[in-house]
């Protein structure tokens, strides 16, 4: 590691809190950068901080939120509850960085650990859901979405509690599957403008003590200029100061999107199962071997990542959720623990939506034999008579194919219905589009 650049308090903080090997998100640590950054600047325009101490605070916050000292903060993210170790950490590596600079007195001026670590931590996840988890989901949509049209007029058994249901097209439960990644999206732009609002400016209990009453308003407009993306105003101090509400909402975002991609994934892990005793209607992308021992073996590997990363989130979103319920008065005290599931959530199904996307829903191929024999051979199909011969009939047609392994037509041409109405009542893509046919 280079030179220590932290002091006695990160000494302490490294010293106590031993826990897990793993610090902070960088995510977090470098919005520090920017907030320090920000702080010092409007401290200076203020005429609360000489300019020059203010400029070298700036140009130290810069280079952290530009990644450039990230080995200068190895305090455990499990420490104490407000993040104080991390906020201290942050004010020590740029009091050394910024010649002159005090770490409470000039870094930390009209700013709280209460205030400032809570704030870094809703800007880092609103920047890592707009420039990755976004624009990753977006890819994973699109990339159902043309599917969904290669796939339209392909006409397969619908399954419903696991068994024969009547016909569908592969097209409709592809943009079935898109559709679900989008309104995740819409979800999370839905919750972002709440994660936006920070509590920077109030301090130590959200009264703003010791700061500029122009500090606060000043501090987010710079912020919204360096990060590209709003940084909003409190609906009041005391609700932004007390709790980590918009976390919690946000991390609930994240579990529906993990919820949808379980569905999905296990949608295609058993479309692809097979190739002779499994349900075979999907050719999924040949990644590599899937067995030491039985030659040939294709395992569905990544859709068994996306299912993993999914058990993940819902297992951190738990986690947040019991962490969002230690807000007592005027302080929520598992903000490191939030951080951390949260930033790790949000990585997690970045990562796992590209490779979802990209190794393989792009590379899916239909087994038109297979769906075709499944459309066939479901006898649900023969609800499609109901309106000619009625339920009742209807359904005698579908036990006695079943006892003499007959298609429901050849039951139902046996038993006299004429074969226009077959015709008519038995078009598997007509009965597919449904009404809309």
């Amino acid at each position: 590691m280079s030179q220590e650049l932290w002091g006695a308090e990160t000494r302490k903080a490294v010293d106590n809190f031993p826990v897990s090997g793993e610090p902070v998100p960088i995510a977090v640590i470098r919005m520090l950068g920017r907030i320090k950054a920000a702080a010092a600047r409007v401290n200076a325009d203020l005429g609360l901080l000489d300019s020059e101490i203010a400029g070298r605070i700036a140009a130290a916050g810069d280079a952290i939120a530009a990644g450039e000292h990230d080995a200068q903060f190895p305090v455990d993210v499990f420490q104490t509850g407000s993040g104080t170790s991390s906020n201290m950490n942050t004010n020590e590596v740029i009091a050394s960085l910024a010649e002159g600079a005090h770490a409470n007195d000039h870094v930390n001026m009209g700013q709280s650990s209460n205030d400032v670590f809570p704030s870094a931590v809703h800007l880092a996840a609103v920047a890592e859901v707009r420039g990755s988890l976004d624009p990753a989901l977006a890819k994973l949509e699109t990339a159902f979405a043309k599917q969904a049209d290669a796939f339209a007029d392909i006409v397969k058994s619908g399954r419903t509690h696991l068994m024969d249901a009547v016909p569908v097209t592969l097209g409709q439960e592809f943009a079935g599957y898109a559709a679900q990644i989008r309104l995740g999206r819409r979800r999370l732009d839905d919750a972002l403008p709440r994660v936006a609002q920070i509590p920077l400016g109030g301090t130590a209990t959200g009264t703003g003590l010791n700061t500029h009453a122009e500090f606060a308003a000043r501090a987010r407009e710079l912020l919204a200029e360096a990060t590209g993306g709003p940084v909003l105003a409190p609906e009041d101090p005391f609700e932004a100061q007390g709790n980590r509400d918009a976390l919690v909402e946000l991390s609930g975002v994240l579990k529906v999107i993990a919820v949808s991609l379980t569905k999905i994934a296990n949608d295609i892990a058993w479309m692809g199962s097979g190739p002779r005793a499994g349900l075979a209607e999907l050719f999924l992308p040949e990644l590599q071997k899937g067995s030491s021992i039985m030659p040939g073996k294709v395992n569905p590997v990544i859709p068994e990542v996306v299912l993993q990363v999914a058990a993940q989130v819902i297992g951190n979103d738990t986690a947040i959720t019991i962490g969002g319920t230690q807000g007592n008065f005027e302080l929520n005290v598992r903000i490191p623990l939030i951080a951390r599931n949260l930033l790790q959530s949000i990585a997690l199904l970045s990562s796992a939506s590209t490779l979802f996307a990209d190794k393989c829903v792009a590379g899916i191929e239909a087994n038109e034999a297979m769906t075709t024999r499944h459309a066939e051979a479901t006898l649900a199909s023969a609800t499609a008579l109901n309106p000619h011969i009625g339920y009742d009939k209807a359904t005698e047609v579908v036990q006695t194919a079943v006892k003499t392994d007959k298609t429901a037509r050849e039951v139902a041409r046996e038993m006299g219905v004429e074969e226009s109405v077959l015709d008519e009542a038995l078009d598997l893509r007509k009965m597919a589009r449904g009404s809309g046919a």
